[in-house]
């Protein structure tokens, strides 16, 4: 992170990225000294309510953050900004969007947390636009325009107002991460819950990990008896990037038992507010996280170390056992909403563990074309899976034809040629089996 007094003082020029957070309460003019060399500009954590009205003279921007503002329109000048393709403006007010705001080479767009209630229809000219955050804001309808959108991928559109999901958005041919919890879909009817235990049970020990709905810690039961180790995610805040915590903890719940799905033990208290976190059964520690989550350039797809490989047998089980989780999932009528390699936990055996609740969405089973189109969405997601996982394999696997003709059927632009979880699964098990 950079300082305000470097930036007065010259000491950024020729910068390529800035990150500035001191309470700025208007835009640093003197950034405009880095028109010719200005990629990425993070603005976040200010008070800033409005961008000048020349801001299209960073002619190589190609990132801008600004979350954490207080601006309640988004700015119009960002639809003039040609290399402008990344956008954030979480968790400031945002109650307006004029229709000249977005350029056609926008590919990742992030407004969550806002007090959105329409979006522009020029939105479906945004045809680069790949991954779009909405989560937490006030729509009550999506415009029909979106579908224009062909290259979106992922969208975020839990916790709002929304009384359906459109037929046009479910049917849209490159979608293969949804998540719509804390709407007014379906029946969000409670499931039957654990008991809840207070946190004072449990001793904090160190930090495991970190995502977009919670933090998760290590933790040891203080029952000198028992003392197992588990762990424990507590939730960040009353709305994340991918909806409520509570609609994570009730999906959770009715996700059930299944083998590759990490163990949910007990719901905990956190305070007297009634806000709640989860024990877990605790990975062991020879497991490690298939793939990382998507970069700035990457956008919707799983990035892996350099030079890493995976066995013939861990191809097979992983596939197996995330096609076995979809079927699992959604015979319960559950979208899991971020089916990526960087949430599949592995170990050298191929043995895998699944879980983050966090952007997935419960859905009316009794409704068979919804069904139909939202198991498809997320078999998508399995394709780019298999898709990993194949050019991951450190040779040619017996089977390697036959698995990219399941994946290519997976990832089809005709939904209606994409195989459900169900077949997916027998066949990968007779592809096992023949290999």
């Amino acid at each position: 992170m950079q300082t305000l007094t470097q930036l007065n003082n010259g000491e950024l020029l020729g910068a390529t990225t800035v990150k500035i957070s001191e309470g700025l309460e208007s835009f640093p003019g003197q950034l405009f000294e880095l028109t010719d060399t200005l990629e990425y500009l993070d603005l976040s954590s200010n008070k800033l309510t409005t961008l000048p009205d020349d801001f299209s003279k960073f002619k190589k921007l190609k990132v801008f953050f600004a979350s954490d503002n207080c601006f309640t329109v988004f700015p119009s000048i960002l639809g003039k900004c040609d290399n402008l393709q990344i956008i954030g403006f979480k968790a400031n007010m945002i109650a307006h969007i004029p229709n000249d705001a977005f350029h056609v080479n926008l590919r990742w767009l992030i407004l969550t947390n806002n007090q959105i209630s329409s979006l522009p229809v020029s939105i479906g000219e945004c045809s680069k636009l790949e991954k779009l955050m909405l989560a937490g804001n006030r729509l009550a309808a999506l415009p029909t325009e979106l579908a224009n959108c062909s290259s979106l991928a992922l969208l975020r559109i839990a916790a709002n107002n929304l009384n359906m999901l459109p037929e046009w958005l479910v049917a849209m041919p490159g979608l293969a991460w949804l998540a719509f919890s804390g709407n007014n879909i379906v029946d969000q009817t409670k499931v039957e819950s654990f008991a809840t235990i207070n946190i004072d049970q449990f001793q904090i020990q160190q930090l495991l990990g970190e995502g977009a709905s919670g933090t998760i810690f290590k933790a040891t039961s203080i029952d000198v008896i028992n003392q197992d180790e588990v762990a424990i995610k507590i939730f960040k805040g009353s709305v994340t990037s991918d909806g409520f915590p509570e609609d994570e903890l009730q999906t959770y719940l009715a996700a059930g038992h299944h083998p590759s799905i990490v163990k949910l033990n007990s719901v905990i208290d956190l305070d007297d507010q009634g806000k709640k976190g989860l024990v877990m059964e605790l990975i062991p520690s020879h497991f490690y996280n298939l793939g990382k989550p998507p970069t700035l350039n990457t956008c919707t797809r799983d990035v892996f170390e350099k030079g890493f490989k995976l066995t013939d047998q861990q191809v097979f089980e992983i596939a197996i056992s995330m096609a076995s989780v979809g079927a699992h999932l959604h015979e319960r009528g559950i979208m899991h909403g971020d089916l990526y390699a960087h949430n599949v936990l592995v170990d050298d055996a191929g043995k895998t563990l699944f879980g983050d609740f966090g952007a997935a969405s419960r859905y009316d089973k009794r409704d068979l074309a919804l069904a139909f189109y939202l198991e498809r969405i997320e078999v998508k997601a399995f394709g780019f899976l298999l898709d990993d996982l194949l050019s991951l394999c450190r040779a040619n696997i017996s089977a390697y034809d036959a698995l990219c003709k399941l994946r290519d059927l997976c990832l089809s632009e005709n939904q209606q040629l994409r195989p459900g979880f169900n077949e997916i699964l027998t066949k990968l098990l007779c592809l096992e089996a023949a290999s």
